[in-house]
């Protein structure tokens, strides 16, 4: 029994829908059917409106309970990625985030939610509004600290149960420029050589800008001039290295102040800059010789100054600095006898022995300065000449004492006697002498010249009164004080006589040692015998060169003394003295031979107080540095030197004999760079006497040492992101040696650069990026520098450099596949991870960390991906039969890096629904000719059945209404054919039950059989009509009924009188035309009138149908095109053809199969020849027609023309002869 709920309408012509839902205790949820309720008689007509209307309907299915209570909410879209400018005030509008939710009440209001992913810093920073879900700033943001915050978004609804939608936020934060340049050094310090060369490169100066790259491209320029750096030095622009661009001179400037400015070129509000200095020391090169103060020294020195008495100050400059600077005085030449000392520090000239006038009046010295750059330089500073200034230091002294004269008493007055000599050492006035007679008797007959020192006689002598005569001399100087000395003189008076004086012995021998004056022991006395009586002999010697002795007589003999004067080895060995001895007038002669022998006089006097060599540090054991050597006066011994050094020094040693000093140990310039020899020569006289020089000798560094670097391995990091050359960290190396063999600069040459993507200065060994860095391709550099000498060759010495890059977010996640393929069997739980959706990542970190979101695809919500699992879970139940496939975008985030991939969801079918099957009909136009066989024996069409499972394999029966099997079935594939029984000429109309099986449900439905017979009347009284934009399938599923119900209406006949039995394709035009061929009975004469059939001719149906098409268009739903006059009689061939109408279509025999498509009727045609020339008489009466295969061909007759050519039937010409469509059915 059923029961409705409420009271149902039902209309004529209207279908009443309706649920039906029924309850079962055995089982939970509900089991519902739609159905379509129509009202009418169960008649054929009615039946087939009924159908029709009831066409599409899913009566019969049962379906599962959708469980979808509360819907879950969605953002439209499911990301958002928006810009905001740093330091804008807290409180700015950033985005608002909206959710989709299709509930209503509760169930559809949001609550909106943000949640920092991957920095908690964010949550700090901003804000969203839980209602209207408006993002707002909370602070003020800072580009530089952070530049993009990543959020998860949720929306939550108020149903139950609380359904989510999420999203992610990605908050850029555009850069203003906020940030000045900061150098990497506020104050730079740098020291160069002076004389380097144009464009050496002194340093780099480095400014980095924490704002973008538009807004930090930095540019470096130097501000100040005021003291011409910048004609000496200059800077790049972009990379910040120093060079030199004209001569440093550190004598002109020694230190340099550069003020460099670093401007960012920003222009969002406008560039900033800083400046940075940079201290430039100029180091000393010895390029300066010295200077001395002046070309010539003079200085007067009394003798009698006291020794180590400073004489002179030596003075020179050098305008180097340091050692370079540091003057060292030597004397080069003019002190032979070592009298002068010049300190080597202070050019200090000090008196260092006695001066004698007497000896030497003027020295001449050449003194050396010597700056104490490697190598030194030199000057001859100039020459030093010292005076000797005399003193009255010497007394007179006679050249004999005392004096003995003997006179004859007979010489005339003014006779001069004896010569009084005595010598001064001094010099003027000091040595000018006056002569005066001390202790004279009154009477004395003798006077002296004041001058000259000649005794003569005053006044006549008188032996026999006074024989002997006996006085004093004085000889005075003029010096002041004046000095004087005294002598005595004896005057022998003598008588004249006749004999000749004889001496005892022919020669005489005398020895003595060079320096000795007169003394008792230093005489030889020569004797000669007068045989007179009274005879007073005197003595006189001949060869007394300067007057070296004196030989005055005594006891009867001449006794030879030697004078004051001592006697010098060297310029005289041997005197020969010729002794007279006479009576006054007679004489006899003697020879006296002196032989002077040596005396350790002089002492050895070095060339030089200082001596400088130089030697190469490199030089052998052994090797001679330099000759030493002295000059002794003496001879012999005294004059044979030995050297040896003062202090003893293990790096050196000087043969005794030939004072060569030798090395005897290695020497390293690096240790001690010179040494200072005392030597001394020392002569082997008695007493032994000496001389002390200093040697100072002067390593010279040879490129003996290696650089060392400060450290044996370097570790630094750089975050890859960072732009080219910037410092990563600095090496430093130092080599002991000096000069150009001590100066290192750095260099990748012969080592590693990581391939090209550093470099390093070679001034600073600034170790600079070269190139951008990639961190996932290479995450550790090991480089190799050199630091390298300049000495020749140079040395060089490596060390190992490891740079770590750090990592930065500059990868976005990859997929493996930009598409993925999902299998899911349908029915699966709700909540069930389906699958596993996975990207890599290259970065490291928090910067490889990866959300997962569903962008595309997933509307409304069906999948849920869990945003950092990538768990993908189904949220509602999974249909194969609603949807077969779902096919979603989901987006991997790295913020604010993304990528994206297509996932195909497939369900994996399985049997849960029942088969479809419609009532349907099979219409069967059946053309009798006793010309052709025309009856279809093929397959005319198949079971219009199908399973939502695509894997059931479906079971065809008829249950009841084909016990004549007039219908063929094929149980497997449902396909279609029609029994040789109803090849006959009776229209049939049967009732059949097929029921359709899955192997687990069933289904039945009705089909109805309709027989139509095609006569040749209907043909001949044939027309087509052409209607728009219809295929065959739509026409014969859906408007076939409303089509001949409007043609009926405009004929004014039966429904069941108007016969459609063709349809076709128009080919001739692009557009989607369908002919459809019909015939009409006329009524009273139709098929429900009984009797003979007789039907509309082509004419009148053409003109009717014509001037109603508005009508028939407005009933049938369809556009009917005006007739189309390109029939075949447009083409006729013959000229004198009289009357061409509308021509009948052709019939065609049933195709071999039925539908195509199992849900709704179908067609296929197949054509079959016709004899048109029989059929159709085309030629008329004045033309023969042939037929052939496709058409025919018209021979024209005498007298008449036209082109005898082969004409083929258009395929709009060709008619169907059957159909088979759907229809509902109760």
């Amino acid at each position: 029994m059923l029961f409705t709920s409420a009271p149902l309408c039902f209309t004529g012509d209207s279908l009443l829908e309706f649920t039906l839902s029924c309850e079962s205790g055995a089982r939970s949820g509900l089991a519902h059917a739609h159905w379509r309720v129509g009202r009418g008689p169960f008649s054929r007509n009615n039946l087939r409106k009924v159908l029709q209307r009831a066409a599409g309907s899913n009566s019969g299915l049962l379906s599962r309970r959708k469980r979808n209570v509360n819907n879950n909410p969605q953002f439209q879209p499911p990301m958002y990625q928006v810009s905001i400018a740093e330091n804008q005030p807290a409180g700015t509008f950033v985005v608002v985030l909206k959710a989709f939710d299709p509930d209503e009440g509760e169930a559809g209001r949001l609550e909106y939610f943000l949640e920092a992913l991957f920095d908690s810093r964010s949550n700090n920073l901003f804000t969203v509004d839980s209602s209207s879900g408006v993002v707002s700033t909370v602070e003020i943001l800072d580009r530089e600290t952070k530049d993009t915050h990543v959020f998860r978004v949720t929306a939550v609804d108020r149903g139950t149960p609380r359904r989510t939608a999420m999203a992610t936020l990605t908050v850029t934060v555009s850069d203003t420029n906020d940030h000045d340049p900061v150098f990497e050094q506020q104050d730079y310090k740098e020291s160069v050589r002076e004389n380097l060369e144009i464009g050496y490169e002194v340093l780099t100066v480095r400014a980095t800008d924490g704002d973008a790259p538009v807004n930090g491209n930095i540019l470096y320029h130097l501000l100040n001039n005021n003291n011409g750096t910048n004609d000496v030095f200059e800077i790049d622009s972009r990379s910040g290295v120093i060079r030199t661009r004209g001569l440093v001179d550190r004598e002109m400037v020694d230190s340099y102040v550069l003020l460099v400015e670093a401007n960012d070129q920003g222009r969002d509000p406008g560039p900033r800059s800083a400046t940075a200095s940079v201290h430039i020391i100029v180091e000393d090169d010895n390029d300066n010789a010295t200077r001395s103060s002046a070309r010539r020294y003079i200085v007067q020195v009394p003798e009698d100054l006291t020794p180590n008495t400073e004489i002179l100050q030596v003075t020179a400059t050098d305008q180097d600095r340091g050692n370079n600077a540091v003057v060292h005085f030597s004397i080069m030449s003019g002190n032979t006898r070592g009298q002068f000392y010049i300190d080597a520090q202070t050019g200090k000239l000090d008196l260092v022995s006695q001066l004698d006038y007497e000896m030497n009046k003027e020295y001449t010295l050449r003194i050396r300065a010597q700056d104490g750059g490697r190598p030194p330089l030199s000057i001859i500073s100039g020459l030093v000449t010292v005076q000797v200034l005399d003193v009255n230091d010497n007394a007179p002294i006679f050249v004999s004492t005392p004096f003995q004269a003997t006179v004859l008493e007979n010489v005339p007055v003014g006779y001069s006697v004896i010569h009084i000599q005595a010598i001064d050492a001094d010099a003027g006035d000091n040595s000018r002498l006056e002569y005066r007679l001390t202790r004279p008797r009154p009477t004395s007959p003798f006077t002296i010249n004041n001058s000259t020192g000649w005794i003569v006689v005053a006044s006549e002598l008188d032996r026999e009164s006074v024989d002997f005569y006996s006085f004093g001399v004085e000889a005075r100087d003029h010096g002041a004080p004046a000095m004087s000395s005294s002598a005595s003189i004896s005057m022998t008076i003598l008588d004249v006589n006749d004999n000749n004086p004889e001496f005892t012995q022919k020669a005489y021998y005398m020895r003595l040692k060079r320096g000795r004056v007169h003394r008792n022991g230093c005489r030889v006395t020569v004797s000669a015998v007068d045989q007179d009586i009274n005879s007073v002999v005197t003595y006189r010697s001949s060869g007394n060169t300067r007057n070296r002795f004196s030989i005055p007589s005594q006891s009867g003999g001449g006794l030879i003394t030697l004078a004051l004067k001592p006697l010098d080895y060297k310029l005289e060995r041997q005197y020969v003295l010729t002794v007279t001895a006479s009576d006054g007038t007679r004489f006899d002669t003697a020879k006296v031979y002196v032989n002077v022998t040596d005396a350790n006089t002089h002492r050895p006097v070095f060339q030089s107080s200082h001596y400088t060599v130089n030697i190469n540090e490199d030089r052998p054991v052994g090797t001679t540095v330099v000759m030493i050597s002295a000059t002794d006066e003496d001879t012999g011994e005294n004059a044979r030197i030995t050297y040896f050094m003062d202090d003893s020094i293990p790096q050196f040693n000087i043969d005794s004999d030939s004072g060569a000093v030798t090395t005897q140990m290695e020497l390293d310039y690096e240790d001690q760079v010179s040494y200072t020899l005392a030597i001394t020569a020392r002569d082997n006289g008695i007493p032994q006497k000496s001389d002390t020089t200093y040697l100072e000798i002067l390593v010279n560094d040879v490129n003996d040492n290696s650089p060392v670097f400060l450290r044996d391995r370097y570790l630094g990091s750089v975050m890859e992101d960072i732009p080219t050359f910037t410092s990563v960290l600095q090496v430093s190396a130092t080599d002991r040696d000096s000069g150009l063999n001590g100066r290192v600069f750095y260099t990748f040459q012969g080592g590693e650069d990581g391939d090209g993507d550093f470099i390093i200065e070679s001034t600073s060994g600034i170790v600079r990026t070269l190139r951008r860095l990639d961190r996932e391709n290479t995450p550790v550099y090991n480089l190799q520098a050199f630091a390298v000498d300049k000495g020749v060759p140079p040395l060089k010495t490596p060390v190992d450099i490891q740079v770590t890059v750090l990592d930065v977010n500059d990868n976005p996640p990859v997929f493996e596949k930009d598409e993925f393929d999902i299998f899911v069997e349908e029915n699966s739980p709700i909540g069930l991870v389906v699958a596993h959706i996975s990207a890599s990542d290259p970065d490291e970190g928090s910067n490889a960390q990866i959300m997962y979101q569903i962008v595309e695809g997933n509307i409304p919500e069906v999948f849920q991906l869990d945003i950092f699992s990538g768990e993908l879970t189904a949220l509602t139940d999974l249909d194969y039969e609603t949807r077969s496939e779902y096919i979603i975008v989901v987006q991997a985030t790295s913020a604010p890096l993304v990528s994206r991939a297509t996932v195909h969801i497939k369900l994996i079918d399985r049997n849960d629904n029942v088969p479809v099957l419609k009532n349907f009909q099979i219409i069967f136009n059946n053309y009798v000719t006793d010309k052709t066989n025309s009856f279809p024996s093929g397959v005319i069409g198949r079971i219009p059945a199908h399973d939502p499972d695509i894997s059931d394999q479906l079971h065809y029966s008829f249950q009841a209404g084909n016990e004549l099997n007039l219908v063929l079935l094929n149980q497997s594939t449902g396909e279609i054919r029609l029994s040789r029984a109803l090849d006959n000429n009776r229209p049939l109309e049967a009732s059949m039950k097929i029921s359709v099986s899955d192997g687990v449900h069933s289904v039945s439905a009705q089909c109805l059989l309709q027989v139509t017979i095609i006569t040749d009347e209907m043909l001949s009284n044939s027309i087509t009509l052409r209607l728009a934009d219809t295929s065959q399938e739509r026409f014969l599923s859906l408007l076939l009924a409303q089509f001949l119900e409007g043609v009926a209406r405009v004929l004014s006949a039966s429904r069941e009188d108007v016969v459609v039995f063709n349809i076709q394709d128009d080919t001739d035009v692009s557009a989607g035309i369908l002919n459809v061929s019909l015939s009409v009975a006329a009524p009273g004469h139709g098929v429900s009138g009984g009797g003979q059939v007789e039907f509309l001719g082509s004419e009148e149906l053409q003109e009717r149908l014509y001037l109603n098409r508005s009508l028939l268009a407005q009933i049938s739903s369809q556009e009917v095109l005006p007739f189309d006059e390109r029939h075949i009689c447009l083409r006729e061939p013959c000229e004198n053809y009289m009357k061409c109408g509308v021509r009948p279509a052709l019939p065609l025999v049933p195709s071999k199969e039925g539908f195509s498509d199992g849900r709704k009727g179908g067609l296929h045609l197949r054509e079959t020849e016709i004899d048109l020339c029989h059929y159709s008489k085309p030629c008329g009466a004045h033309g023969v027609c042939h037929s052939h295969e496709g058409g025919f061909t018209c021979q024209c007759l005498h007298d008449h023309t036209g082109p005898s050519q082969p004409f083929k039937v258009p395929p709009t010409a060709i008619p169907a002869l059957s159909h088979l469509f759907s229809s509902p059915t109760l």
